[in-house]
C-alpha cells in the first residue's frame, strides 16, 4: 500500500449548530461541560448520539484532534457529544483516580442524559481512545439500555496485565511517567471564559489534587483494585456490540484478542501499524479511513441501518513486512488479511521451535539493556518507537533461527522455559527480533515476566532459589512478515530499562530447556481488505505563537559509568483564533541508571503547563520523582502554580512505597 494524506471535507451531508459549553447535570449536583455538534434540525428530527468521555479537556488538549473528528461525524446525522469528566477542563467535582466508581457513574449518569434530550432518538454510541477506550468498554460492561454499540481504540481488558503500571507482574517506568503526567494534566483550570467561578474551582482542584504513582505502585497484584475495570472479570455482561481497533507500534495489543475470543456478541477488531492515536492520522501509515468506519458502525447499530457491518471480518490486520530499522518510520510496509473468524482459522497453526541452543546458558543482562526500547504508548514521530536493537542483542542471550523461505506470524508467540535462579527476585525479558542480511534487528514482539508471579498473578511468590521451575510466557501479539534471508532471533534479558522498573537484586537466571511455539499464518497474498482512504473535518483556526522542539538521546557519563535517557518536548505555545486561549506545554524526562546496580535507578520527570489569553495567564509546574532501595520505592512530587507572575499554590508529596513482589 502507498500512503494517502487525509482530506479534510467541510461540504457533508447536514448542515451543523454546535453548543461550546452544555451543561450536564450529575445526580449529586455537580455538572459536567460538553461540546456538541448536532444537525441543524436534530431538535425536529432527532438523531443518534455519540459519546466521548475523558479527562482531557475539550478547550484546549483534544481540540485539534476533536475538530478533525466530531463535526464530521455530525455532519452525517449524528450529535457528537465531546464531555469533560469531573474535575476536569470545564467540568466541576474532583477526580480521585482513574476509572473510579464515580467515574463509571457518571458515565452511565450522562448516557442516560443524552438519551433523554429532545434532539437525541433515544439511542447512544460512545468512542474513544485510550482514557476514552476503557470507558467506553466499561461502560458497555457496567450496561445502560440506551447504550447500543462502543468503538474503542487502544484500550485494555484487563488494568493490571495489559495496562501503564505493570505488565507481567512487572512494575513499568511509565507508573511514575503516568502519575506525573495526571498530576500535571488535573493541575490546570476551567477557561474563564466559561466558568466565572474558575479561581475557586482551580485551588480546590489543586488543594485536592493526588498523586497517584505511589498508590497504583503499592498493588503488586491483581487485587480487587485492578479487578475492577477490568472487563474479562465477566464476559457475559459484555453484550453491545464492540468494535477494537489497535496499533503494532502501541502497547495496548492484546486487548483485540481477547475481545475476539470472549465476546459472544458482535466483537470485532481492527489492527493497523499505527502508534497510539486515531488511524486517520496516526503514523506511522498507511492512514485509512476511520471516520467513514465509525459511521458505518453507527449506521447499523444506532440507526439500524442494515449495511453488513456485523458480517463484516472479525478480525482486519495489517501484516507488517520486513523493511530497514527506524524509531521513527513515516510508513509500514505490509498488507492486509481479513479472518471471518478469531482465534480460529484454518490459516492458522502453532509450529513448535526447540531451544536446546539455549541449555545451560546464563542470563544475567546489565541494568542498562532497554535504552532502545521505546516509549510504552508511542505518539507520533519523535524516535519514539524502538530503534535498531544490535546493542540490546548484544547484551542478551540470544538464539539465531534460520528462516530461509521467511515466514508470517499472526498471533501471540508462546515461550515454554525450564529456569533455575540464584535470587528470590527476577524478572524475564523476551524479545523476538528480526535480523537483516546487513545485522540490523528490528522488535518485533517482546513479552515481560516478573517470575514472581510466573503461577499466578493474584497469588505472586518468591521465586524458587537453587531449583529447577517452570515458566510460560506469552509475547505480546504480533502480524509481521520475516523476508526470505532473514533471521529470526530470540532475545532474552533479565532488564529493561527504563520500560520495566529493576528488580531490587541482580538475578542470575540458567536455562535447563524449553521451546518457542510461534503463530504461523499461511494463505495470504496481497491485500483482502482495502480500507477507505483518510478523511476529517477542517482543521482547527490556530496560530503558532512559539514554535516547538523535541529531543530524545542516550548519553553515558565515561567518568561513573551511568547511563541517561533524556526526552524533551516542547509544544510551543499556540493560540486558538476562535476564542483566544493560548496553550502550551513542556516536558523533561530524565532517565538514570548504573549498568552493574539495580538500586541505582532513577528518574525526574518535569512538566509545565501553560494557558493564557489577553492579561490573564496561568501556569502549572509538576515534578515527579522516583528512586530505589532495597525495600521501598522512594516517590517524591512537587505542585506549583502561578496567577501571572504570583505564585498561587505549592505542595510536596513524598511516599515510600514497600517493595512486596518488585
Amino acid at each position: 500500500m502507498t500512503p494517502v494524506p487525509a482530506i479534510p471535507l467541510s461540504d457533508l451531508p447536514h448542515r451543523l449548530t454546535e453548543v461550546a459549553d452544555m451543561r450536564i447535570p450529575m445526580p449529586d449536583g455537580i455538572t459536567l461541560s460538553a461540546r456538541v455538534w448536532m444537525p441543524e434540525d436534530a431538535p425536529s428530527r432527532p438523531v443518534p448520539a455519540v459519546l466521548e468521555y475523558i479527562p482531557y479537556r475539550k478547550r484546549d488538549g483534544t481540540l485539534p484532534r476533536d475538530e478533525l473528528m466530531h463535526p464530521y461525524v455530525a455532519g452525517h446525522g449524528y450529535a457528537c457529544v465531546r464531555v469533560d469528566m469531573r474535575g476536569n477542563g470545564d467540568s466541576e467535582g474532583l477526580m480521585t483516580d482513574e476509572y473510579s466508581q464515580q467515574e463509571m457513574d457518571d458515565a452511565l449518569s450522562v448516557i442516560g442524559w443524552l438519551a433523554a434530550q429532545p434532539w437525541c432518538s433515544g439511542a447512544v454510541g460512545m468512542m474513544g481512545k485510550s482514557w476514552g477506550g476503557f470507558n467506553c468498554l466499561q461502560a458497555a460492561f457496567n450496561g445502560h439500555p440506551a447504550l447500543k454499540a462502543v468503538l474503542s481504540v487502544c484500550s485494555t481488558s484487563d488494568r493490571f496485565a495489559d495496562d501503564i503500571h505493570f505488565k507481567g507482574g512487572c512494575l513499568l517506568g511509565e507508573n511514575i511517567g503516568w502519575g506525573a503526567v495526571m498530576l500535571s494534566f488535573s493541575s490546570r483550570p476551567a477557561d474563564p471564559a466559561l466558568r466565572p467561578d474558575w479561581r475557586d474551582d482551580w485551588l480546590a482542584r489543586l488543594e485536592a489534587e493526588p498523586f497517584l504513582a505511589p498508590r497504583w505502585a503499592s498493588h503488586q497484584s491483581r487485587d480487587a483494585y485492578w479487578r475492577h475495570g477490568s472487563i474479562c472479570e465477566d464476559w457475559a455482561r459484555m453484550t453491545v456490540p464492540v468494535l477494537n481497533i489497535g496499533g503494532w507500534a502501541d502497547n495496548y495489543l492484546n486487548t483485540l484478542g481477547q475481545v475476539m475470543a470472549h465476546h459472544r456478541g458482535v466483537g470485532q477488531g481492527l489492527m493497523g501499524p499505527w502508534v497510539h492515536q486515531y488511524p486517520h492520522s496516526a503514523v506511522p501509515g498507511p492512514q485509512i479511513g476511520f471516520l467513514q468506519l465509525a459511521i458505518r458502525w453507527w449506521d447499523r447499530w444506532l440507526k439500524g441501518i442494515e449495511n453488513g457491518a456485523e458480517a463484516d471480518p472479525r478480525y482486519r490486520a495489517y501484516m507488517l513486512h520486513s523493511q530497514p530499522v527506524s524509531a521513527a518510520p513515516a510508513f509500514r510496509a505490509g498488507h492486509w488479511v481479513a479472518e471471518p473468524d478469531w482465534p480460529h482459522s484454518d490459516r492458522r497453526s502453532a509450529r513448535p521451535v526447540d531451544l536446546a541452543g539455549l541449555e545451560g546458558r546464563t542470563i544475567c543482562t546489565p541494568q542498562h539493556l532497554g535504552m532502545h526500547a521505546g516509549e510504552y504508548f508511542p505518539m507520533g514521530m519523535n524516535a519514539e518507537l524502538p530503534g535498531d536493537q544490535r546493542d540490546e542483542d548484544a547484551m542478551s542471550v540470544c538464539l539465531d533461527l534460520d528462516m530461509p523461505e521467511g515466514i508470517d506470524l499472526l498471533g501471540r508467540p508462546r515461550l515454554n522455559l525450564r529456569l533455575r535462579s540464584d535470587q528470590p527476585f527476577a524478572h524475564l525479558i523476551a524479545r523476538l527480533c528480526d535480523v537483516a542480511p546487513d545485522g540490523s534487528s528490528t522488535r518485533i514482539t517482546h513479552g515481560i515476566l516478573n517470575l514472581r508471579h510466573r503461577d499466578s498473578m493474584a497469588d505472586p511468590a518468591p521465586v524458587p532459589v537453587d531449583r529447577a521451575f517452570d515458566v510460560v510466557l506469552d509475547l505480546d501479539e504480533t502480524g509481521y512478515r520475516l523476508a526470505p534471508g532473514h533471521r529470526l532471533r530470540l532475545a532474552l534479558s533479565t532488564t529493561y530499562w527504563p520500560f520495566v522498573w529493576p528488580a531490587p537484586v541482580a538475578a542470575t537466571l540458567t536455562v535447563q530447556g524449553g521451546a518457542l511455539t510461534l503463530p504461523v499464518h499461511q494463505g495470504s497474498r496481497g491485500d483482502e481488505w482495502v480500507p477507505p482512504p483518510p478523511q476529517t473535518a477542517p482543521a482547527w483556526r490556530h496560530e503558532v505563537r512559539r514554535p516547538g522542539h523535541s529531543t530524545r538521546r542516550i548519553a553515558q557519563d565515561l567518568l561513573t559509568g551511568q547511563w541517561e535517557l533524556i526526552v524533551e518536548e516542547d509544544t510551543g505555545d499556540t493560540e486558538n483564533l476562535d476564542h483566544g486561549l493560548v496553550s502550551g506545554e513542556t516536558v523533561r524526562e530524565v532517565w538514570r541508571i548504573h549498568p552493574d546496580d539495580p538500586l541505582s535507578a532513577r528518574v525526574e520527570i518535569t512538566y509545565e503547563q501553560r494557558l493564557s489569553r489577553g492579561d490573564w495567564s496561568v501556569r502549572t509546574r509538576a515534578e515527579a520523582r522516583l528512586e530505589s532501595a532495597a525495600d521501598v520505592l522512594r516517590h517524591s512530587a512537587r505542585l506549583e502554580a502561578w496567577e501571572g507572575e504570583t505564585r498561587a499554590f505549592t505542595r510536596e508529596y513524598f511516599d515510600n512505597t514497600q517493595r512486596d513482589h518488585v
